[in-house]
């Protein structure tokens, strides 16, 4: 018996999750075997390879957004997951406080400068090794060398400009930068030391730096200095959120918005204010419109109707189900299998690379697994 075709309506009522006023609906997925009888939904990778689709909608070297169409939801959810915990970086991880008179605890201010973003050569960075951390059965762990280290430091110190002391004084110093040098501590006084190998790899433009020089990390008065040597090391955001290349990466499902009565006139403005701009706009009522709607509406032909303008800047508050008069008007949804992404980076690796780079991750995951299932012995 050859498997039931269905009809492209009920195909799209299946992948659309319900959102009522207070209830959400429709939320497990039906297309596995079994489920519908008749009908077969084993999963087939040509049929795969001709419905998945990615849409992108922004792309920059810090952002980026796009549409991953065709997909389960354990499939998107491991990339998510990947980019937020198990994409490597480098990141401070030892630092060793040679002088500290500032007012910020030497933990502290070691807390701060391991949460700021560095960037460098990709390549270099991704060639690095991880440096073993000291453990019970070795108290030492791996050495730190030009291959798993990278060494930075931090030499400060806050001193009087030349006749501040006498502005103060006679109170004619209005502005802190007219009393002290160096009280502001940046990333920017954060200096690359390159050792070994890493004077070719990261040389010129791909030196070792913050993304962002202008992360405020301290500020010192006169007579405090801060002198530190910092060793960065290679990590995963699942050790610690400092390793992790992505300040957020989310996604939502696609929001539908079915209007199944006209919305006419006063109504129609209304409806259009309960989503964010641009998702509903206003068209004029025609006859056409009057012919399918029914003879009730042939007397309101020329007034304002609400239409769905862009869905996917929706952000589904259901606030038009808390009217009366939009009541069985309009149903609400998110498409089962549109994600919307949103990948922002930490600055270490472009947006959009980094979700090449979760692919890479969990085919090499599947890779391994396959592996381990061939090597497997049977026993009964």
């Amino acid at each position: 018996m050859a498997p039931e075709r269905i009809s492209p309506d009920e195909a799209y009522r299946r992948k659309i999750v319900g959102v009522n006023e207070r209830t959400v609906t429709n939320v497990s997925s039906t297309d596995f075997p079994g489920h519908y009888p008749g009908e077969n939904h084993a999963w087939n990778l040509e049929e795969f390879r001709n419905s998945f689709r990615v849409q992108f909608h922004q792309n920059s070297a810090h952002h980026a957004s796009f549409s991953l169409i065709g997909i389960d939801a354990s499939l998107s959810n491991a990339f998510r997951r990947i980019l937020l915990a198990e994409i490597p970086t480098v990141a401070i991880e030892d630092v060793f406080v040679h002088n500290n008179t500032s007012i910020i605890q030497d933990e502290v201010l070691a807390h701060r400068l391991g949460l700021i973003p560095l960037t460098g050569n990709p390549a270099a960075i991704t060639d690095m090794n991880f440096k073993r951390p000291p453990s019970e059965g070795d108290a030492e762990g791996d050495k730190a060398t030009d291959q798993n280290t990278i060494l930075m430091k931090l030499e400060v110190a806050c001193e009087w400009k030349e006749g501040a002391q006498r502005l103060l004084k006679e109170g004619k110093a209005d502005d802190i930068e007219e009393l002290y040098v160096g009280h502001n501590v940046y990333a920017r006084d954060i200096t690359f030391h390159p050792i070994g190998k890493q004077i070719e790899s990261f040389k010129g433009e791909h030196a070792v730096r913050p993304v962002n020089p202008d992360i405020l990390i301290a500020k010192l008065r006169p007579g405090q200095e801060i002198s530190m040597e910092l060793h960065a090391r290679k990590g995963r955001g699942g050790d610690h959120a400092k390793f992790s290349p992505v300040a957020t990466a989310s996604y939502r499902l696609m929001p539908t918005i079915d209007i199944v009565k006209p919305i006419l006139g006063n109504d129609a403005k209304k409806f259009a204010r309960c989503f964010p701009k641009g998702v509903i706009g206003l068209e004029e009522f025609t006859e056409e419109d009057a012919a399918k709607a029914g003879e009730a509406f042939e007397d309101q032909i020329g007034e304002k109707k609400a239409v769905v303008k862009d869905a996917f800047k929706d952000t589904v508050s259901r606030e038009c189900l808390r009217h009366a008069e939009f009541q069985d008007k309009v149903k609400l949804g998110r498409v089962r299998d549109h994600f919307i992404f949103s990948v922002e980076s930490t600055g270490q690796y472009d947006s959009d690379e980094l979700f090449i780079m979760s692919v890479r991750a969990l085919a090499a995951k599947t890779n391994k697994i396959r592996r381990h299932l061939a090597n497997m012995h049977i026993t009964t």
